[in-house]
């Protein structure tokens, strides 16, 4: 007896076993294909900013490896490197529609704005310790840690060059007549204005700033490089005559004037010098000194133990005709234990520049730890320049020009400064999102309309203007609609928030905008209308919309059509209301039965019913039509543990009869449809409520056997596609059951469908018909390894349909169904560089086609699951981050202000056509920085050779027989053991042809090259000859030099002679060869 109930319990097994292999979904991985589809907000993880004042586009670097770039009418990108690591540098090609990032392993990467991703990238031996993009070029300069700068250039459509123009800490400082720094890293590479890039100011670690001529190819000017007598002390600081700088590192410096002729330097203890770079017009060569005249020291504290400068920034006062005034920026410097605060000095110089002085002093409080600030200039109305704060966790403050213009009139005073917040497209924490649908409103052509009209009415699609101030990033252009005039709205995006208000985005295309806000109720007073949305639920065949609060208040809101009264429904009374009729969304009807926090809203029969679930485990539904209550529960078993979800079906009974479960009760025979509620709460119990009279269609729940947590109940409906091939016989009733699934009967579900209760550590899928009977094995169950916290299905079409599942630990899983089997894996690090936290899931919602939006902090992201079929995937539809039309404009500036350099700014006709652009209109004309109007033509040919080449490469490069004295050889700087270098990147393939012409060309086009020696003056002389120490240490190293000479002569000697024995070989083996083909036969050959 035993062993008989043994056999049929493992028949049983292995027959459900086999079923369930038969049943296979649909969903492959090639249907899926992980994309973000849409990304609003600063992520936290924001680091470093950068500004493109022509393009007006804003980007914000990450420690993850993304770049957030923002522009206008709420346009946003979100930019992700294959490495999550930091930037440390970040820069715009301004007005070219690219974007340069150097991540802290050095890896520079160069994006295409247009098509959103990697247009070249290059990986760099050395650390790269310096930075700067020359303003309107494609030309760079990198400064590392071996005190060595190069030149690189992007090549449009092309790829990342290495310039044969470099620059080394020795070669320049030999140059200089300095002496060789200690701390040779280079800490600042920047090009000087007004000097279209012929110019470029090196600053080392050490102190040493040198100004170098690359178009001359010589030293400017040397500063820092000794004891200086200062000449003016401003800002808090006594008087002290002398200072070293020989253990003064650099930590920042900015040009402090609109013609490079101030630096500003930040050192390591606080202090901020102000070097005079300017130098007198002179045909004769500069002699490279530094005189007490050349500085001016300033102290934001007294204190003997300051803070490092960390950023110096300087922005020109456009009303003063001296190029030195202006504001200072300075992060750091102030007295160590001190609050954190960013300082801004307004400096004024004397006529002659002899004197500085600060007239005005801001601390700008800020909302969290410094990260960043950028400097945002509007060039195109000459606005003048406003400021852009980072602080952490990622967020933005800004500093309209007028606020910090207002600073110059308190002289002699110290003031507190607030900040302008920032525009947000979707607010997450200001208010505090608390609940979010995303939802389809397809086939809701005149709920569109209603939509479109209040949207109109609010006058809230432009971009959000700013209390006292206007936002200066504008950039990007919006894909324009092919007939807006029929355009429709296909989805939309709708979130609650703690002050009870909510917001519904049109999100048809992946640049949301604001419809409506809907906020206080202010034609009636309604008690708690202003408490926290805890739930939101809206129908898209009433166009209705469900908002609950934690207060227990549910108010209705018909997206259709403007309602004119308002029903109130409590405990005892029911109230109707005139509303009055204004250009917003009116509420349509207010339930109010008890005082528990909305837990769940679930629209059922169409729309025709709403059922709300409270937190104490009470159960209401409500009358759409009537606004009444339909039914209201009494609290479940264990009230303590709150409805999860609620679904609502439909199934029709076979041939019209009803072959009713035990529990069902008597049915009336003509009616062949019955209506179901599930109720579904925390402990994982499974309620059924008849969808009539609202009673319990079995006696008790039904419950898995294993305490567990429940996250969210689906019902699959029955014509999801399943791969059937049963063929034994011990099989057969069960495949009736499966072919009863696939028969759903007038659009109403059938028995066969399924019910997937999806719990924290298993997934259980039920027969529907199982369920009605109390049945409590499932058709199909899985053991979830870890702990998952939030699930939703999808369909790719009417038959293929899928789950996915985010777990706690941040992993995203695909599942097919009903076969559960695992399609793909993913997780929010590797899609959006995000982790897991707690209550995420509160505010994640999935359509029906597969698109699921995600908070995290300030972040709203929108993921896009199929592959293919999509508008979110199309490119044409994303918004365009770099607007062509106005880079042509600006292109035809410079050319046309080339052709006419006499005359100031640009041409009349194309200031008419920029002042038409999102900037603004232009009030004084285009106030183009000096460089932006350059070609930067000749800086091609400067950089494409070395200034400071070596004996062995000047020779290989030099293919000209030229005639050679004996003392134009410099024995001391030929290498015999060294091996010659040969570069073989193709990066520096372009330097093989320069200065290289065969005879024919040079015979014909003549040889342009000045061959003819230059004299060298004596300063020159002085600076590549001079040696330090006295006379005695002077003759002995001449003695050792001349030992060393001789021993380089034999040297060279011997090397000759083998030269030459190898000459006579190689001479004597051709000999040999040409006999040898000599005596052979053509047909040998």
């Amino acid at each position: 007896m035993f062993a008989k109930k043994l056999l049929q319990k493992a028949t049983k097994l292995h027959n459900l076993h086999h079923h369930h292999q038969n049943l296979r979904g649909c969903l492959t991985p090639e249907d899926l294909d992980f994309q973000i589809a849409v990304h609003y907000g600063t992520p936290s993880t924001a680091s470093i900013l950068a500004f493109d004042p022509i393009q007006r586009l804003l980007a914000i670097g990450t420690l993850d490896g993304r770049i957030k770039v923002i522009g206008g009418d709420n346009i946003e990108g979100l930019l992700i490197s294959p490495k999550q690591l930091p930037f440390k540098y970040l820069e715009f090609l301004s007005n070219k529609g690219f974007l340069v990032s150097i991540s802290n392993d050095n890896d520079i990467q160069v994006w295409n704005l247009e098509n959103r991703s990697i247009a070249s990238s290059f990986q760099w031996g050395s650390n790269i310790t310096s930075f700067s993009v020359i303003y309107g070029s494609f030309f760079m300069y990198v400064g590392d840690e071996h005190g060595l700068m190069s030149v690189l250039k992007y090549e449009e459509d092309s790829e990342l060059l290495i310039l044969p123009y470099h620059i080394s800490a020795k070669s320049l400082t030999e140059a200089a007549g300095s002496s060789f720094p200690d701390h040779w890293t280079v800490v600042g590479v920047l090009h000087q204005p007004c000097s279209s890039g012929n110019r470029v100011l090196i600053a080392y670690e050490s102190g040493l700033i040198i100004l170098w001529d690359v178009f001359e190819s010589q030293v400017v000017i040397v500063r820092g490089d000794k004891v200086l007598e200062l000449k003016n002390d401003v800002v808090d600081s006594p008087g002290q005559p002398e200072h070293n700088l020989d253990e003064k590192e650099i930590t920042a410096l900015c040009w402090a004037s609109s013609n490079g002729s101030v630096l500003a330097v930040g050192y390591i203890d606080g202090d901020i010098m102000f070097w005079k770079t300017s130098i007198t017009t002179s045909s004769k060569p500069r002699k490279s000194v530094t005189s007490n005249n050349n500085v001016v020291r300033l102290q934001l504290s007294s204190s003997e133990r300051k803070l490092p400068v960390i950023v110096l920034h300087w922005s020109p006062n456009s009303k003063s005709q001296n190029d030195g005034d202006g504001q200072l920026f300075v992060y750091g410097g102030d007295e160590i234990g001190s609050d954190e605060v960013l300082t801004v000095l307004s400096l004024e110089w004397s006529p002659g520049m002899e004197t500085l002085r600060c007239v005005a002093r801001a601390e700008l409080t800020l909302s969290g730890s410094f990260a960043d600030m950028n400097l945002l200039p509007n060039p195109i109305n000459n606005r003048g320049t406003d400021l852009l704060v980072l602080t952490s966790p990622g967020h933005l403050q800004f500093f309209s020009h007028d606020s910090l213009t207002a600073l110059t009139s308190e002289h002699d005073k110290r003031i507190t400064l607030s900040s302008i917040e920032c525009p947000v497209v979707i607010p997450t924490l200001d208010p505090v999102l608390t609940a979010a649908k995303f939802s389809s409103l397809a086939g809701s052509e005149n709920t569109s309309k209603f939509l479109l009209e209040i949207a109109t009415n609010m006058k809230i699609n432009s971009t959000p203007k700013l209390v006292g101030g206007n936002w200066p990033v504008s950039g990007g252009i919006v894909p324009q609609l092919s007939s807006p005039e029929g355009y429709v709205i296909e989805r939309i995006y709708i979130a609650g928030y703690t002050d009870g208000s909510v917001r519904i985005w049109d999100a048809t295309s992946p640049v949301l905008s604001i419809l409506c806000v809907i906020g206080d109720m202010k034609n009636v007073e309604v008690k708690g209308s202003t408490a926290p949305v805890s739930e939101l639920n809206f129908c898209s065949l009433t166009s209705s919309l469900a908002v609950g609060n934690q207060l227990g208040l549910i108010r209705v809101y018909n997206l259709n059509l403007k309602e004119t009264s308002l029903h109130i429904v409590t405990g005892v009374k029911q109230e109707v209301h005139k509303q009055g009729q204004g250009g917003g969304l009116n509420c349509s009807a207010c339930f109010h039965l008890l005082d528990s926090p909305v837990q769940a809203l679930q629209y059922m029969d169409h729309g025709a019913k709403l059922a709300v679930a409270h937190e104490c485990g009470r159960v209401a539904v409500f009358d759409m039509k009537l606004f009444s209550v339909l039914f209201l529960s009494d609290s479940l078993p264990n009230p303590r543990s709150p409805v999860i979800s609620m679904m609502w079906k439909s199934f029709m009974y076979n041939g019209g009869h009803v072959k009713s479960p035990k529990d069902l009760g008597p049915k009336n025979l003509e009616k062949s449809v019955e209506s179901l509620m599930f109720v579904f709460t925390k402990d994982a119990k499974l309620y059924l409520f008849g969808g009539d009279d609202y009673h319990m269609v079995n006696s008790k729940p039904m419950q898995l056997k294993k305490e567990t947590t429940a996250i969210s109940m689906h019902i699959i409906e029955g014509n999801t596609s399943m791969v059937e091939s049963v063929d034994q016989k011990e099989s057969k009733q069960l495949t009736k059951e499966v072919a009863a699934m696939n028969e759903p009967q007038n659009g109403q579900t059938a028995l066969g469908s399924l019910v997937l209760l999806c719990c924290k550590d298993v997934l259980r899928l039920y027969p529907l018909k199982s369920v009605i009977q109390g049945n409590e094995k499932p058709l199909s169950k899985v053991k979830l390894e870890k702990p998952c916290c939030w699930t939703s299905t999808f369909k790719k079409d009417e038959k293929t349909c899928g789950l996915v599942l985010l777990y706690q630990s941040g992993e995203l899983e695909i599942r097919s169904l009903p076969d559960l089997e695992v399609v793909k894996v993913s997780s929010l690090m590797s899609i959006l560089r995000w982790s897991f936290k707690a209550n995420m899931e509160k505010t994640m919602s999935c359509t029906e086609n597969g698109q699921i939006s995600m908070i995290n902090g300030s972040e709203v992201a929108f993921i896009s699951l199929l592959n293919g079929g999509d508008d979110f995937r199309v490119l044409e539809s994303l918004p365009s981050l770099h607007d062509k039309v106005l880079a042509a404009a600006i292109e035809a500036v410079i050319s046309s202000s080339q052709n006419q350099r006499k005359k100031q700014g640009a041409p009349g006709a194309i200031v008419n056509i920029l002042k038409g652009f999102k900037g603004g209109k232009a009030k004084n004309g285009i106030n183009f920085p000096a460089d932006f109007l350059s070609t930067f033509s000749n800086l091609d040919k400067i950089f494409s050779k070395n200034p400071f080449p070596d004996p062995v490469e000047s020779v290989t490069n030099n293919q000209e027989d030229v005639e050679l004295d004996i003392d134009d050889i410099e024995i001391d700087d030929i290498e015999i053991d060294d091996p010659v270098s040969v570069p073989t990147s193709s990066h520096t393939k372009q330097n093989e042809d320069t200065g290289k012409k065969t005879d024919r060309e040079r015979l014909f086009d003549g040889d342009t090259s000045d061959a003819t020696p230059r004299l060298r003056t004596r300063e020159e002389i002085i600076a590549t000859y001079r040696k330090a120490g006295d006379a005695s240490s002077v003759a002995s190293q001449a003695r050792n030099k001349l030992l060393e000479r001789q021993e380089k002569l034999e040297r060279i000697s011997r090397r000759t002679q083998d030269l030459n024995n190898e000459a006579e070989d190689f001479a004597s083996l051709a000999n040999e060869l040409v006999k040898a083909m000599e005596r052979r036969k053509w047909w040998q050959i």
